[in-house]
């Protein structure tokens, strides 16, 4: 086999894997869209592409008084962006102190971490449940964004601490040399370098409560409070078995905020991505 043909196979062969990826992609949201702008409730009746198609679904979202879309948005937005901003501070601090000193517990705690990632969140929940409990932030939005932020600071900080060990500890000392606290170096030196696995942090931490459905099942009880992914729930649970439709319209939705944080992140993205695996 010559060298052009098995390079042109091997070509073929990426593009295929991509094309096989696109459609196992693409396909369940075009669904969903498709979904969304059929007339009716139901399921069984829906087409890909309907043939007399409307918005009446996400009227209904905006407009009808039965509808706490708008509300379970709301409080949506208050978790992910809470839990965004409140673990990219909470990580840069830890990931910082692992990474730039020496202290006592510094490799017991970093092991911790690690080990702390090998076992998912539903393991405590009873646990966490009986403490929020306790201190009286069960059903509250406030308990939940206590609950993801301290899931992921394991996780965070080993990924930011590989990507701040990248950075020259030459930068600190010159620095230093020029008079700058230990606060300084790190808001002013470090931080600015740090931008881009910072938002890779706030992208992961702003998604996983939008998409979240099992930890506010759990902790959330009263519909006021609940977010957008178990609200959607009530669509098509016992009582509403029917809305299908709606509950397509309402998932099309949470996309936008997802798109938007996302484009304004990317520039960072991908060099957060490919950096913070660099060091351990």
């Amino acid at each position: 086999m010559s060298p052009k043909l098995k390079s042109n196979l091997e070509l073929l062969g990426i593009y295929a894997i991509f094309a096989f990826m696109s459609v196992i992609i693409i396909y369940p949201i075009i669904w969903a869209l498709g979904m969304s702008l059929n007339p009716g409730n139901s399921l069984y009746s829906a087409t890909i592409i309907p043939e007399n198609w409307s918005f009446e679904h996400y009227k209904w979202l905006f407009t009808d008084p039965n509808s706490n879309y708008l509300l379970w948005y709301k409080n949506s937005m208050i978790v992910s962006g809470s839990t965004a901003v409140l673990s990219v501070i909470m990580t840069s601090f830890v990931a910082y102190s692992f990474s730039r000193y020496n202290f006592v517990g510094r490799k017991s705690g970093l092991y911790t971490f690690l080990i702390l990632q090998m076992f998912p969140v539903m393991m405590a929940m009873v646990a966490l449940y009986i403490f929020l409990h306790l201190i009286g932030l069960l059903d509250s939005l406030t308990g939940l964004i206590l609950i993801y932020i301290g899931s992921q600071i394991p996780f965070n900080a080993w990924l930011v601490k590989g990507y701040l060990d990248t950075i020259p500890r030459g930068l600190d000392e010159a620095a230093r040399i020029d008079g700058a606290g230990h606060f300084t170096v790190f808001i002013k030196i470090i931080m600015p370098l740090a931008k881009p696995i910072l938002a890779v942090v706030a992208l992961f931490n702003f998604m996983t409560p939008l998409f979240d459905f099992i930890l506010p099942s759990i902790i959330l009880r009263s519909p006021e409070n609940f977010t957008i992914a178990l609200g959607l729930f009530n669509f098509i649970n016992d009582q509403f078995s029917n809305n299908f439709t709606r509950f397509a319209a309402g998932a099309i939705l949470i996309a936008i905020p997802v798109a938007i944080i996302y484009l304004f992140l990317q520039r960072f993205l991908i060099s957060g991505l490919t950096a913070g695996g660099t060091k351990g």
